[in-house]
């Protein structure tokens, strides 16, 4: 039996709209309540985050629009067509969100971080008023919250559950729009293919299957998936590694050092140099939107210790002796040590060809042995470009990571924990560097080459010239 949905956008002073909301509310309670009496609320201000009971969700959404392209009632028990799934537009009952949540839904789900249940001691949804300053609940803020709420992140979480809900072309149950758009993204990133092959291949579907809903362009399409989040920053850089074009430098438009300019092509404004930059705070805050991810975050503390092997490095002495001097940072099995990886290597197949990238990467020590140095745990911090290795003057790439860096020791930020549904302050740790001798050099600012070579000896070295070799 379809559900008629036509009410959707009406004017929220009608019989109609009101009648609707009250089959939805009739509908939502029947296959998706917490213990009968709460569900999540759709509303722009909620957002699906926050378990209200039925006179609260009808005077938010009396107040405030319901979500327009919230078309298919995932969080309330309407099932959805997708990866796996059959074909099916009725509803059932579920008991188990967790359990019966598509995984267009979950993905989605991680990616926004929507909230679980929100309760208090005496099992009460979250009260919060959602009424303008004044009290009085006037219509005349009504449309600067829509816009401020709902023309946002919103919007875009709405847009990508309609696109995992359409199917890819009629009768199709295997393949929604987003989740085919997800795995041919994916073998383009396994397989390297260039994006203009991929245009020629979207094309090519396009063409094939003319009523397939797919991009004309790969352009188009990494817009899609660019919604889900986790971009980076492109911050331009002195050709010479002598500055980095960020914070108050960045209206700058030559080195304040070397007097270079900063553009290759100061027509079409084209830095000479580029860090590629992949802000930590929220791939952190993404490792605790999901309720698999979160757990294991919290491995190094709960999993039994069965001997005094040393299997992971929270066995080491350098771990324990960390968690004896930062009691504080300890006491939450959540906050993050990391460990940081650099090294160069040259892109391309020709090795005549001289030019060395830097990618810095970070590993997250929380997770079990056997996902941490997975590639899926590795975090890419940035990019350093070529065509030169950076030397000693990596410091200058290395700003915006040591800023973030310390942001998160001291002060945190606030985070949803999927596993445990509730937010908390997320802190990290900068434990070691891993690297080959050279790099450490660059890393620490220890000069490798003289006669002080060793790091841990310091200058209590004892050195030799050989006679013969003048070294």
């Amino acid at each position: 039996m379809s559900i008629d949905k036509s009410w959707i956008g009406k004017s929220r002073n009608t019989h109609e709209y009101k009648d609707g909301l009250n089959k939805f509310l009739d509908f939502a309670f029947e296959h998706r309540s917490l213990g009968g009496h709460l569900i999540k609320c759709p509303c722009p201000v909620c957002g699906f985050g926050k378990w209200q009971t039925r006179e609260k969700v009808f005077e938010h959404l009396i107040v405030k629009p319901f979500p327009e392209n919230y078309k298919v009632w995932y969080w309330h028990g309407e099932e959805a067509v997708g990866v796996g799934s059959q074909a099916h537009q009725t509803s059932q009952i579920v008991q188990d969100d967790s359990t019966s949540q598509h995984p267009m839904v979950t993905m989605l789900n991680d990616a926004f971080g929507v909230a679980g249940p929100d309760l208090n001691e005496d099992g009460d949804g979250d009260e919060d008023n959602i009424e303008d300053g004044d009290g009085d609940g006037d219509e005349d803020n009504i449309e600067d919250a829509k816009n401020e709420e709902h023309n946002g992140e919103n919007v875009e979480f709405y847009k990508l559950l309609e696109d995992g809900s359409e199917q890819l072309y009629e009768g199709c149950t295997k393949y929604s729009k987003l989740s085919f758009l997800i795995s041919l993204y994916h073998i383009k990133c396994l397989y390297r293919i260039s994006d203009k092959a991929m245009t020629e291949i979207l094309k090519l579907i396009k063409d094939a299957f003319g009523n397939a809903k797919i991009s004309n362009t790969f352009y188009e399409a990494k817009k899609t998936i660019n919604k889900l989040g986790l971009n980076y920053t492109k911050i331009p850089a002195c050709p010479n590694d002598c500055m980095l074009y960020w914070g108050e430098d960045e209206d700058l438009q030559e080195c304040k050092r070397c007097k270079t300019s900063k553009w290759s092509d100061a027509k079409k404004k084209k830095p000479a140099n580029i860090l590629r930059y992949f802000p930590l705070k929220p791939r952190l805050q993404r490792l605790f939107m999901c309720s698999k991810t979160a757990q294991s975050m919290r491995w190094h503390a709960s999993a039994e210790k069965k001997d005094s092997k040393m299997r992971h490095p929270r066995d080491s002495e350098a771990w324990k002796t960390f968690d004896l001097l930062n009691d504080r940072f300890a006491e939450d099995p959540r906050n993050v040590r990391l460990g940081l990886a650099a090294d160069g290597f040259n892109p391309f197949g020709a090795m005549r060809t001289n030019y060395s990238v830097w990618p810095v990467v970070l590993i997250p020590y929380n997770r079990p042995p056997w996902e941490c140095m997975k590639p899926t745990s590795l975090i890419l911090s940035m990019i350093i470009p070529g065509e030169k290795m950076p030397g000693n003057n990596i410091d200058i790439y290395l700003q915006p990571l040591i800023k973030e860096l310390k942001e998160l020791w001291h002060d945190g930020v606030q985070t949803l924990d999927r596993f445990k549904n509730e937010m908390f302050t997320l802190r990290a740790a900068l434990m070691w560097t891993i690297s080959d001798f050279p790099s450490l050099g660059n890393l620490s600012g220890w000069n490798v080459h003289s006669k002080y070579a060793c790091p841990t000896c310091n200058f209590n070295t004892d050195s030799y010239r050989l006679k013969h070799g003048g070294k």
